[in-house]
């Protein structure tokens, strides 16, 4: 596996390897990697000739009141992952590096953006679409490999991509979770053993939804509804949203009728987890993915 800082090194491999005809698989990350991002990597591994993944943890997706300076970062840990799943190229760019003179460059990707985590970190979603447009353009991907746990996210990218016909294939892989059901997450290293059980909440929540939406429900404000009374009922949980949304534009829904998420971000302690479970509307019903 070879270790490159620099933007110009990383687009010199990456022609190299389109010359000699090779695909390319990308993964973005921003380290403190668990399984959940060696999923992907694995994913990528499966389908490209070279796999380059990226760590890099983004200034300009953090709020002036987040915690870009504490979060978790363990760089030789994280190569020692890679190398080990045969990731290619592991591109490690400084922030100086990508911004050698600030940000002065933004993407707004509109409506998809605007709400839930739109409303709750202002800013942050620009700050995304950027970093991953500069991110494509430094590791020229045919395929990109994100995580369906920041499914807003996902559908940001997406939208990033049909808007700016980015030759890229944007690849959603399934959430990956603990044996007990909570979403790996690398904010999870933020809680201590008893937050780490409350956190669970967030799982039930969802499988809440689940059961009433197999019963036959569609109301997106009853299953909203149902979501946040299991969330409420742990006093340590203070939610920030609880939503049922279109799966594309993440608009709010009336009716569970076709591809819908329902969206979870809860604080517990100082961790700020993301939930989701995603709907898919079938010729005979639905098929939920938690």
């Amino acid at each position: 596996m070879k270790v490159v800082p620099a933007i110009c090194d990383m687009q010199a491999a990456a022609r190299a390897a389109r010359a000699a005809g090779k695909s390319i698989g990308f993964v973005p990350t921003m380290g403190a990697l668990h399984e959940g991002h060696l999923s992907l990597v694995r994913r990528a591994r499966e389908e490209c000739d070279t796999v380059v993944a990226s760590v890099f943890v983004n200034p300009i997706q953090f709020g002036p009141n987040e915690d870009y300076l504490n979060y978790p970062r363990d760089p030789e840990r994280d190569s020692g992952l890679l190398k080990k799943e045969g990731v290619d190229h592991l591109f490690s760019p400084s922030a100086e590096e990508m911004y050698p003179e600030g940000p002065q460059t933004s993407i707004d990707v509109g409506g998809v953006a605007q709400l839930l985590e739109g409303e709750f970190r202002p800013g942050h979603f620009a700050g995304v679409a950027t970093v991953v447009k500069k991110l494509f353009d430094a590791a020229l991907p045919d395929k990109a490999y994100f995580g369906q746990k920041d499914a807003q996210q996902c559908a940001v990218v997406r939208q990033l991509v049909r808007d700016l016909n980015l030759p890229v294939e944007i690849v959603v892989c399934p959430i990956v979770r603990e044996q007990d059901g909570l979403a790996m997450s690398s904010r999870n290293a933020y809680m201590n053993e008893e937050e780490r059980e409350v956190a669970l909440v967030l799982f039930r929540s969802l499988r809440r939804a689940r059961e009433l939406l197999e019963g036959g429900a569609s109301s997106a404000a009853a299953i909203e509804a149902a979501m946040r009374a299991v969330l409420e009922a742990e006093p340590l949980a203070k939610i920030d949203y609880a939503a049922v949304v279109d799966a594309a534009t993440f608009q709010p829904i009336e009716r569970v009728e076709k591809d819908a998420v329902c969206a979870l971000a809860v604080w517990i302690g100082r961790a700020r987890l993301l939930d989701n479970m995603t709907i898919s509307a079938e010729d005979d019903g639905f098929t939920f993915h938690l």
